[in-house]
């Protein structure tokens, strides 16, 4: 099919390889989007009058057929196509003839991609909080085990105070539940449909944008057109910026994990099928698993601030420029999904070595306990912690499993609090569910096939 915006012309070749760029490749992640979209839009010619009701059901047919082909990894996109977006209606025309080349009426491929990229993000934000509040919780669940394996506390990397594991993971534990809801949060922002605003301006027809927006399961329009266009790019930054504090708590997560497996420590160890090895050095066993973690969760930090950087100066209303942030927008959160899932593996294999954690447990590491003794026994503060400062080879070790459980403020090692946690992390996984559910039902209803998903991975 000739392209969505042909006149009597062809494109120089190298200007059409610099304007499609990878567009025809990340769009496989939006043909079941844009097929949902565009039976909503059919929906809403038909309403208005402008298709017939013979038309709207070859139209409906076409894209179901469409759904059912990226299911299988089977609905090609080629070069020429640009992107999805003219290889559907390339393939509706071809089927159905006429009707296929009535689809665009009252619709820019902007406020079309638009939608599009819509439907897809927040299914994906609702799908990585879900997936990001069960790493916490399996993190809750593995502080629970452990909640009363002392562990040495550190600052600036030095022997502090005392902690358990139980402390150390459900830290993480509650990072990450924040950062979820944050997800959760963003997803209300996302759920809301521009399509009808066309090229920032709306068109000069009596679209019914609430009825169309109902059909695809939104919650409300996104109200001003020329601000649904404006929003281009803004949402996937928002997105890849929720996306950035999970990679940033991962990362840490993953430096920790990465210093206490070594045998310098060893107070964990992994699994080897999770270490990879060197190829002259016959005895090692490396964590490259979490050394990745780092890096990627750089690149999604970088992804989200290479899409605020293409759009930061832009003037209003349609700009190509918005082409641009589609690549880091599928790469930070591929690579953010990615994260969360290769931690969960990691969790799930990570050996607690109980003794090594006691053993770490030296004399200097409970002189503030001392301190404090010596405080409820009468003593000054100030006074106290010079006396004990001046004598630490005089300090005491002190039991270390008793010592975390005297610790009951709070959110202390003591008073971790779990099970109000982990309360928490289930309500927001289950909020998830049934808010991707009504998307789900939705979906069915547009097109007739079961258990339609955007993301698909």
């Amino acid at each position: 099919m000739s392209k969505l915006w042909q006149k009597d012309y062809s494109l120089d070749s190298l200007m059409e390889e610099f304007t499609v760029s990878k567009d025809y490749i990340l769009d496989q992640q939006l043909v079941i989007a844009d097929a949902l979209a565009s039976i909503a839009h059919a929906r809403g010619l038909e309403l208005i009058g402008l298709l017939d009701e013979e038309d709207l059901s070859s139209l409906e047919e076409g894209l179901q057929e469409v759904i059912r082909l990226r299911q299988k990894d089977a609905f090609p996109i080629t070069k020429s196509d640009e992107d999805c977006h003219t290889a559907i209606e390339g393939f509706l025309t071809d089927r159905i003839g006429e009707a296929g080349k009535r689809i665009h009426t009252g619709r820019s491929r902007n406020d079309q991609v638009q939608t599009a990229l819509r439907l897809w993000m927040r299914e994906f934000s609702l799908k990585l909080c879900r997936e990001t509040g069960t790493l916490a919780k399996n993190l809750l669940l593995f502080a629970k085990r452990y909640e009363f394996v002392p562990m040495p506390g550190r600052t600036h990397m030095q022997i502090a105070m005392p902690s358990s594991v139980g402390l150390w993971a459900a830290s993480f534990a509650e990072e990450l539940y924040d950062e979820a809801q944050h997800l959760m949060q963003l997803s209300w922002t996302l759920d809301q449909s521009p399509l009808g605003s066309a090229a920032s301006y709306g068109v000069p027809l009596a679209l019914d944008r609430e009825f169309v927006a109902s059909e695809m399961g939104f919650s409300r329009v996104q109200n001003n057109v020329l601000y649904a266009n404006n929003s281009r790019g803004k949402f996937e930054a928002m997105l890849l910026d929720s996306c950035d504090y999970i990679g940033l708590t991962i990362s840490k997560l993953a430096q920790d994990l990465i210093l206490f497996t070594l045998p310098e420590f060893g107070y964990f160890s992994l699994p080897q099928e999770l270490c990879t090895g060197s190829s002259i050095m016959p005895q090692k066993k490396n964590p490259d698993g979490l050394e990745l973690a780092r890096s990627r969760s750089a690149l999604v930090s970088a992804c989200s601030m290479q899409v605020k950087s293409i759009i930061r100066s832009l003037p209003s209303g349609y700009n190509r420029d918005f082409q641009d942030t589609k690549e880091p927008l599928m790469q930070g959160t591929k690579a953010t999904w990615t994260l969360v899932q290769i931690m969960a593996l990691m969790l799930d294999g990570l050996i607690v070595n109980e003794e090594q954690l006691i053993q770490a447990c030296v004399p200097s590491l409970y002189a503030t306990d001392i301190v404090m003794q010596k405080v409820l026994e009468g003593g000054n503060f100030r006074d106290t912690y010079k006396d004990v400062g001046l004598h630490l080879d005089a300090v005491a070790a002190l039991d270390p499993i008793e010592t975390i459980k005297t610790r009951t403020s709070l959110g202390t090692t003591g008073n971790l609090a779990l099970d109000d946690d982990l309360m928490f992390v289930n309500l927001m996984i289950d909020g998830c569910t049934q808010v991707l559910d009504s998307y789900g039902e939705a979906y069915e209803s547009l097109c007739g096939i079961e258990g339609v998903e955007t993301v698909l991975y």
